[in-house]
């Protein structure tokens, strides 16, 4: 959708920045930008600020290629983590929400993306080499394939398993399933197809 003939430059470009947000569309792009602009330009600087601040003061963990402040990431850092325990996941938003379980110690790696021929982009695009030069520090024993469910995901997984256990490392992937609290009638027929073929003994 074409900008309108009454929107100024800046606007236009605001609203184009904004659409770069996934899930973001143009409407929803130039609804944002009308509110900060109009009901909130403290945050609008505030936000242009904290952007900012974080292109300029974020570098990638020289470890486990997630952002820091630091050349090696707190966690990278904690020597409380098992260091034998190694998890690789596709994005900073992965690694939270396995944090968040506080159930895992171990370390990470993120990939920053995920194989995605059908986008051109593949081991080389993700500098896999620089992963797999981290696994053969002599401290890591098992890698958990932590990648997402889809199809991407899927090759990304296949892809790293086989260089991982030529490495002679153990390799295990997330368990899928039915997810906790759910009732078999409300879950995709998908999700039940694994859950069956991945039981264990009751």
């Amino acid at each position: 959708m074409d900008a309108p003939m009454s929107e100024p430059g800046p606007l236009t470009d605001l609203v184009k920045a904004l659409r770069a947000l996934p899930g973001v569309g143009v409407r929803t792009a130039r609804r944002m930008a009308y509110h900060l602009l109009q009901n909130d330009p403290q945050a609008a600087r505030a936000l242009s600020r904290a952007l900012s601040d974080a292109i300029e003061g974020l570098v990638h963990c020289e470890r486990c290629n997630g952002f820091s402040q630091t050349p090696i990431c707190v966690v990278c850092s904690d020597s409380g983590r098992d260091q034998s325990l190694l998890c690789i996941v596709e994005t900073p938003s992965d690694q939270n929400s396995i944090e968040a379980t506080h159930n895992y110690l171990g370390l990470y790696y993120i990939l920053m993306g995920r194989i995605a021929p059908l986008e051109g982009v593949g081991a080389q695009e993700l500098n896999l080499k620089r992963l797999l030069d981290r696994v053969s520090d002599g401290r890591v024993e098992e890698v958990i394939l932590a990648t997402n469910f889809t199809s991407e995901g899927e090759t990304t997984a296949h892809y790293l398993g086989e260089a991982l256990r030529a490495r002679g490392l153990k390799v295990s992937r997330l368990a899928r399933g039915v997810p906790a609290g759910s009732e078999l009638e409300y879950v995709d027929a998908g999700t039940v197809a694994w859950a069956m073929m991945e039981r264990k003994p009751a």
